[in-house]
């Protein structure tokens, strides 16, 4: 089996430092209930990587698990990536809560992403709204998580940091109305530009793939649709990483 194929069966190997000491730092959060097993540690780089060797063997004291010194060729049969500088870790699986059975902030903004068809995509769309200060992202029952590993990377690590539910998107809509929350989708048909939208907390956003956008159903139980207007006469779609990064920083202006 090719790496392409085995990285989405790999799915719970964290590859390099940044990814795990995020996968650590939610652990210790309480963000998630994600488990290291261990840890391999490439052999050849006790004496130039000493300081990250001490820092994981205190913590595997604290958090349980081993950590196993190997060789570079072991790591590298095992990894998919080029960037794991001779550590990786063994994880469980993550358990997301169901959005009904968690407390929703009463002035927060969570965001769903619909029809996201790549891993690297969704990791990347992570890094932007962790990095925006967005408080949950919602899940459908069918997502990424399943290639942790490589959402972690793609994401530097912030999707161990996000507090992720599971709800489908419909669902999820009639809850936050409920909770007093205004619900914009992301949409060019009967729309009004996200510079000129009413931005103010507390707010659910709802992304779409670039292919297939969001489902007209949900369009039509959104309070607004809303575009992000171009600065040329493009006359294609932003990636769901960058319209997640022009959308979640937008409302952190405007909520400033």
């Amino acid at each position: 089996m090719q790496k392409e194929t085995v990285k989405f069966v790999n799915s719970n190997l964290f590859e390099g430092m940044p990814s795990i000491s995020a996968l650590i730092k939610g652990i210790e959060a309480q963000k998630n209930d994600r488990k290291i097993l261990k840890i391999l540690f490439d052999a050849d780089k006790l004496r130039t990587k000493q300081g990250e060797f001490n820092f994981l063997q205190k913590k595997s004291k604290e958090l349980d698990f081993f950590i196993e010194t190997v060789s570079r060729e072991e790591i590298d049969r095992i990894t998919v990536g080029n960037t794991h500088g001779g550590i990786v870790a063994e994880c469980t699986d993550r358990n997301l809560p169901m959005l009904s059975e968690v407390d929703i902030l009463p002035n927060g903004v969570y965001f769903i992403l619909e029809g996201v068809e790549d891993p690297y995509n969704f990791g990347y769309a992570i890094r932007s709204l962790y990095a925006a200060g967005v408080d949950g992202l919602i899940l459908g029952a069918r997502n990424w998580m399943g290639a942790a590993g490589v959402v972690a990377r793609s994401s530097a690590g912030t999707s161990e940091l996000m507090r992720l539910f599971t709800c489908e998107a419909t669902e999820a809509i009639d809850l936050f109305h409920k909770r007093g929350y205004s619900v914009i989708c992301a949409g060019i048909r009967d729309s009004e530009s996200l510079f000129d939208t009413d931005l103010k907390k507390p707010l659910l956003v709802i992304l779409g793939g670039e292919k297939r956008g969001i489902s007209r159903n949900i369009l039509n139980l959104a309070d607004r649709i809303v575009r992000i207007d171009y600065g040329s006469s493009f006359g294609g779609s932003l990636s769901t990483s960058a319209a997640a990064a022009v959308f979640a920083f937008e409302i952190l202006r405007a909520n400033r």
